[in-house]
């Protein structure tokens, strides 16, 4: 057959069949609002250069995956994010968990603990347990993973005004059971930019945050080798509203801000470029969230050879976790969400995650129960052992949709980043409320589409029913508080008081000068000063953020 252009079909054989068959809508666009063509082409590929734009998985510019093997050879890490209520209740749960599958755990803390309060302060009272696990020592997080092997599991925390307070205990509970500190791995998201920016639960204000981020980089490259210092995060930014473009260049302009922070203070590039992390939304859009992925690992590659100089390939590499969208969860028949994260959870796979949490069909509701959560890791276990996608890497490389896709998120997160270059960089870009109102922006957006059904949640703006769907939910009372204020007294009753505050006083000086501060929190945690003492005295010093209210 004689090849003709895209203009030719469309011109010869759609037209007419448009005058039968017209277009559901005046124009399609992706859940960000991205135009989507009718059918792509190798005419919308010109100049495409496979071995430049794709090459060969585990090489440079690592667009088809960051390893030769990908999920021939390893499956990704299956987690769930879980934690509620006591430590003795989330361990209790770990331990399920574990025993159906799941090969790493990733903590949810509650809200006292990521802003930082102990679960007798009065900021703390109706919130303990209710949204994650309360941890306000180390007794806390040594009962957290009682009878789990720190050496032997991996384990993702996500914290991050208070990270290195709580990396601190996480290390010293992994000494408490005599695992060296070169064998402990995980990750601790401590991504303070995407707090100013989208999720606002932060400590301190930017620029102490970035010193003490550094210090964790530091310390950990050297002590700490498996550790990966920041989960850099484009998931809450997206959860805040952001499109998926806005998401993918916000999260790598943070990045390239940590990376800029780790060169300013002196440290090798390669030397803690190949510990960060990335995080990143599943969202609904299959295709645009494959291209998304495609994408954030060829710019990463290219930002850390061209831009930073990083000789490495270990550093050229964008490994990431991936959460399906939380967002997109709805009240509204919430069988419906099994679907949704099916749809997300597969995306994550075909664009090459290396870890995936799965959202459970409740969380819109509540923390997920028992049967919500097993049903939420065995669709990742069906993705992996029954739908085949896994056999071959990459399967869609190549696509006319995909590539385009991918070029088109490429070149519109590039201009942001360039944006945000000529601001100054991404802790002035956040100063001056630029990201904020990006996403905003974009979420009001998407609102107005909704409202106006220009975009279709099933059985939410179409598809309603009046039947209500009962589901069992989680419900966690106020006793949890009560158990961990009991805890807690006697935690401060046990411990040496000299000790609390000479290693207060440690800390305080750690910070006011250019000493590393973790090895002075490790010194805390032993002495099991709280969270709250020890925020309170680093905050005597950094001074605490507060947001600016950006409209």
């Amino acid at each position: 057959m004689v090849h003709r252009s895209k203009k030719g079909w469309e011109r010869e054989t759609r037209g007419p069949s448009l005058l039968r068959f017209p277009d559901r809508a005046a124009s399609f666009t992706t859940t960000s609002d991205a135009p989507v063509e009718p059918l792509y082409t190798a005419d919308d590929l010109a100049g495409f250069d496979p071995d430049l734009a794709l090459g060969y998985p585990g090489e440079y510019p690592f667009t088809r995956g960051i390893h030769p093997t990908m999920y021939r050879g390893r499956l990704w890490t299956h987690r769930l994010f879980s934690g509620f209520g006591t430590p003795t209740e989330t361990n209790a749960r770990y331990k399920y968990l574990l025993k159906h599958g799941q090969t790493g755990l990733s903590v949810a803390f509650d809200f006292p603990t990521l802003m930082g309060y102990d679960a007798d302060a009065d900021r703390a009272i109706g919130e303990v347990g209710k949204c994650g696990v309360n941890i306000s020592s180390l007794k806390d997080m040594e009962v957290l993973f009682d009878g789990i092997p720190l050496d032997r599991v991996t384990t993702s925390m996500t914290i991050n005004g208070p990270a290195a307070v709580l990396l601190a205990f996480y290390l010293a509970a992994a000494q408490k059971q005599g695992v060296p500190l070169s064998r402990v791995g995980g990750t601790v998201q401590n991504d303070c930019f995407k707090e100013y920016i989208a999720q606002n639960s932060y400590a301190f204000p930017p620029r102490p945050s970035v010193r003490i981020t550094v210090d964790m980089m530091a310390y950990c490259a050297k002590d700490v080798p498996l550790w990966n210092t920041i989960s850099i995060s484009g998931y809450h930014i997206r959860e805040a509203g952001s499109t998926a473009v806005q998401e993918l260049a916000f999260t790598l302009a943070d990045g390239i801000g940590y990376v800029q922070a780790g060169i300013e203070r002196g440290l090798p590039v390669d030397d803690f470029a190949p510990r960060l992390s990335f995080f990143f939304n599943a969202h609904n859009d299959f295709l645009e969230e494959i291209a998304k992925y495609r994408a954030a690992r060829r710019m990463w590659a290219t930002i850390m050879r061209e831009r930073f100089h990083a000789q490495s390939p270990r550093s050229w590499m964008l490994r990431f976790h991936t959460q399906t969208a939380g967002c997109s969860l709805t009240a509204q028949q919430p069988y419906n969400n099994v679907v949704r994260t099916t749809i997300q959870a597969l995306a994550a796979v075909l664009g090459g995650t290396q870890s995936l949490h799965t959202n459970a069909l409740d969380e819109t509701l509540a923390l997920p129960t028992e049967s919500s959560a097993r049903i939420a890791l065995r669709t990742q276990q069906i993705i992996a052992h029954e739908s085949g996608v896994v056999n071959t890497i990459d399967p869609l490389a190549g696509s006319y949709c995909v590539e385009s896709l991918t070029h088109q998120m490429e070149r519109e997160a590039s201009a942001y980043i360039d944006k945000i270059d000529a601001m100054g960089g991404i802790i002035a870009a956040i100063e001056a409320g630029y990201p904020q109102r990006e996403i905003a922006n974009a979420a009001f957006r998407y609102q107005q589409q909704i409202d106006q059904r220009e975009k279709i949640i099933v059985g939410v703006n179409d598809y309603v029913t009046d039947d209500s769907e009962t589901l069992q939910i989680l419900r966690i009372g106020d006793e949890a508080r009560a158990q961990q204020v009991e805890r807690l007294a006697s935690v401060r009753a046990a411990r040496n008081p000299g000790q609390v505050a000479a290693t207060r006083a440690a800390l305080q000086s750690a910070c006011a000068s250019d000493a590393n501060v973790m090895p002075r929190l490790l010194d805390c945690a032993h002495a099991y000063c709280t969270l709250g003492e020890i925020i309170e005295t680093m905050k005597s010093v950094f001074g605490e953020y507060h947001d600016p209210g950006i409209f």
